[in-house]
């Protein structure tokens, strides 16, 4: 039988604290993520997930500990090597952040202008149809962000964030506000994005099932610290009580009991 090897991690975070005056959000975090993996962060609302996002990709400066990307440690690289490497990095936004001022297609080509300095009109116009068309969403180019239902505002989101075609794509609760079925659309382009694009997807998400059901491994984060890590059938049998109360309300009335090993 044929045994897969375990991805090597892409990121990596070691004792990680980050405070904002007196009020510690994050308290000595410890993770890796696998490369080509999809990755969840879970939690109650308020415990630092997005906080641990901005550190880890350093817009916030850490106050204590260490973040790897692959084998350089970002913690510890200039401002301008820092945001040279950001550009590896993709932040899908949970309002989707798109300019209502711009076009669709200004929204997409706007990273390519500012950030890779792109001239060529051709190409960027190129890049912004077949990612249109990518996320199944062809021909709205034209169209301005609040003509857009809300569903196809996160696909474009999703859209601008993987435009620089980043390592590493950060998902910001990518369903908040949507019902059960774009939320499935949603999470369907997640797995894309891992499967057909080889990005490593890290989210944070409110949707226990859903996280259940497409994430390779996931973290618990309570208050600052890590509580509880790895497959969703190793969180399942997690004896933190916090942990099983969490996951006991999320399933309620639901049959897709979480017991299962990754592999989506």
């Amino acid at each position: 039988m044929k045994v897969a090897m375990p991805r090597k991690p892409i990121i990596r975070t070691w004792k990680l604290h980050q405070s904002f005056g007196s009020h510690e959000v994050l308290k000595a975090v410890t993770l890796e993520i696998p490369e080509t993996s999809i990755y969840a962060v879970i939690g109650q609302s308020g415990t630092g997930k997005s906080v641990l996002f901005k550190t880890i990709m350093g817009m916030l400066p850490p106050d204590g500990g260490k973040v790897w990307f692959k084998e350089r440690e970002l913690s510890a690289l200039s401002p301008d090597a820092l945001l040279a490497m950001r550009k590896s990095f993709g932040y899908a936004f949970q309002n989707a952040a798109l300019f209502d001022s711009m076009t669709v297609e200004e929204n997409l080509a706007f990273p390519l202008k500012e950030v890779l300095r792109l001239k060529d009109r051709d190409l960027i116009r190129q890049r912004v149809t077949e990612l249109l068309a990518w996320i199944e969403l062809p021909g709205i180019g034209s169209r301005r962000p609040d003509t857009l239902s809300g569903g196809m505002r996160k696909r474009v989101g999703v859209a601008r964030a993987l435009i620089l075609r980043p390592e590493v794509l950060f998902f910001d609760e990518p369903t908040t506000g949507l019902d059960p079925v774009l939320s499935e659309t949603i999470h369907s382009l997640v797995v894309r994005v891992r499967r057909e694009l080889g990005i490593t997807c890290v989210l944070i998400t409110h949707d226990i099932p859903a996280a259940f059901r497409i994430a390779d491994r996931i973290a618990f984060l309570d208050q600052g610290s890590i509580i509880a890590e790895g497959s969703p059938g190793e969180l399942a049998r997690s004896d933190h009580p916090l942990v099983q109360a969490f996951i006991r309300i999320s399933f309620v009335g639901n049959t897709a009991a979480p017991s299962r090993e990754p592999g989506a």
